[in-house]
């Protein structure tokens, strides 16, 4: 039978472990963001190396499984003297990891941008920095949020992985209250709810800037074209 007041015993420790979870999540999606500009900024490089290092290192990541990683960041490269606590070791994993993803939406962002505004914009003599803030960046960001926004969810959901580095979220929580106390039905319904309520909330923000950049899309030349993927 379903126990309500083991239900409200154990909420105050579900939600530490929720603390964990977004910590984890957030920590990890930051890096990922600069992570996957660094390496999607990269790969545009007239360097033929600096290229073919960042698709390499985009292969390398999205052809691992993120459970090796984070064994090997954990358990391995504390012998070569590289030794971080677990959180940090989780958070600095799912980032790197996630910023090969993150790349990929970066680099068909910008290549979906016409060259005539490359061109436009040199021909009105702005330099780089101007060209990307004023002309790519504001037409490119409306196409990527969906993607940018399902990666955060997906992200969210990869953070249980973490508890085989010792990192205890708000499903290793549950596991160990279920461990403990040999019932099940309260704290993995609970996680299941809590992590259900956290996605639909990101969701709904993701829905919100899609939203609030669709006007500036609009303005660039735009104004017919969907960017929710139902037009």
């Amino acid at each position: 039978m379903f126990d309500f007041s083991f239900l409200v015993q154990i909420l105050p420790a579900m939600m530490q472990g929720l603390r964990v979870t977004v910590m984890a999540t957030l920590g990890g999606y930051a890096i990922a963001l600069a992570v996957g500009l660094v390496l999607a900024l990269a790969r545009r490089s007239g360097n033929r190396a600096v290229r073919h290092l960042c698709g390499l290192y985009i292969d390398f990541v999205r052809c691992t499984p993120l459970l090796v990683q984070l064994y090997f960041a954990f358990y391995v490269l504390p012998s070569a003297g590289i030794r971080f606590s677990a959180l940090t070791t989780g958070i600095l994993v799912l980032g790197l990891n996630i910023g090969a993803y993150v790349a990929e939406v970066y680099r068909s962002g910008i290549e979906s941008i016409p060259s005539g505004q490359w061109e436009a914009a040199r021909s009105l003599g702005l330099t780089s920095v101007p060209i990307w803030v004023k002309v790519i960046l504001p037409q490119a960001l409306p196409p990527m949020l969906p993607p940018l926004g399902n990666i955060l969810i997906g992200l969210f959901k990869e953070t249980p992985l973490l508890a085989a580095i010792t990192v205890i979220d708000v499903f290793g929580t549950a596991n160990g209250i279920a461990g403990v106390t040999y019932r099940y039905t309260e704290p993995y319904t609970a996680a299941a709810i809590i992590l259900l309520a956290v996605s639909l909330i990101a969701a709904a923000l993701v829905r919100r800037l899609e939203h609030r950049f669709r006007p500036a899309q609009a303005r660039a030349g735009n104004p017919g074209r969907d960017w929710s993927g139902a037009g």
